[in-house]
């Protein structure tokens, strides 16, 4: 079987980022405070857009992953490309669709949400923020040192289940987890970001401030995710460093003394 074309990595990344914002933020949107008319709540809450959000990536991951390595996050490619599991030529490719794809996402979400009589956008999009957009009110500083470390820590999590060594077949289920608990520590804090392509989907449809913070919610994954990347084969050894996969770099050899012994 030949390798998927750079058109169909694109395509599948495109549609897995735009899958993981309708799935994720639209429930935030639509789902997470929902009540009765005699004011009971049904809605599904904070842990309830946590596992959202997780489920989208676990069915993104096994649908698409074969196809483009089901990234659906600019700082997951980044994360990839210095650990060499992906070519650095395709970063920018990978960027460009991940947000176009998420971007769809917030706006299928914005037609449907005013279909509700009364609904405004501003405040109400599933934004990350910092401040007075923080959904507890944390601080800049708080924000910025939650994104990093979960970020981090998300992309150990992807390196290691995809790694060759990891068992089969479990990787969309161990990144599908661990994203649910990363919303879990951090909707309180910043409503959750690690994604910049996210954050980007809902800040303009948002308003309210979202634009003028999103910068934050760029270099905090991104910067994790580097710090990831670039750690992952120092403290885990080169052992079969890239994976079999179709975004595996032909050019990149991990034999000649780089084999782990």
């Amino acid at each position: 079987m030949r390798d998927p074309k750079l058109f169909h990595r694109l395509a599948a990344e495109f549609i897995g980022t735009f899958w993981l914002v309708l799935g994720g933020c639209g429930s935030a949107v639509f789902a997470a405070t929902v009540e009765t008319d005699d004011g009971f709540p049904v809605g599904i809450g904070f842990a309830g857009v946590a596992l959202a959000f997780g489920l989208t990536v676990l069915t993104g991951v096994y649908a698409f992953g074969t196809i483009s390595g089901g990234h659906f996050n600019p700082a997951v490619t980044l994360g990839a490309a210095l650990a060499r599991r992906v070519e650095w030529k395709v970063l920018p490719s990978y960027w460009i669709v991940q947000v176009l794809g998420g971007l769809l996402g917030g706006l299928v979400i914005y037609v449907v949400a005013r279909g509700r009589a009364g609904w405004t956008a501003a405040g109400n999009m599933a934004a990350n923020g910092y401040g007075a957009n923080s959904p507890a009110g944390y601080t800049l500083w708080a924000v910025l040192v939650a994104e990093i470390v979960l970020t981090f820590m998300f992309l150990l999590v992807i390196l290691g289940s995809t790694d060759d060594r990891a068992p089969k077949g479990f990787a969309g289920l161990a990144i599908g987890l661990t994203l649910t608990l990363i919303h879990l520590i951090s909707i309180p804090i910043s409503n959750t970001s690690v994604n910049p392509a996210r954050s980007t989907a809902v800040a303009f449809f948002n308003g309210d401030g979202a634009p003028a913070q999103l910068w934050l919610f760029w270099l905090a994954p991104l910067v994790g995710a580097a710090i990831a990347g670039l750690a992952y084969p120092y403290l885990f050894g080169y052992r079969e460093e890239l994976a079999d996969r179709p975004v595996r770099d032909d050019a990149l050899d991990v034999r000649g003394g780089r084999d782990g012994r």
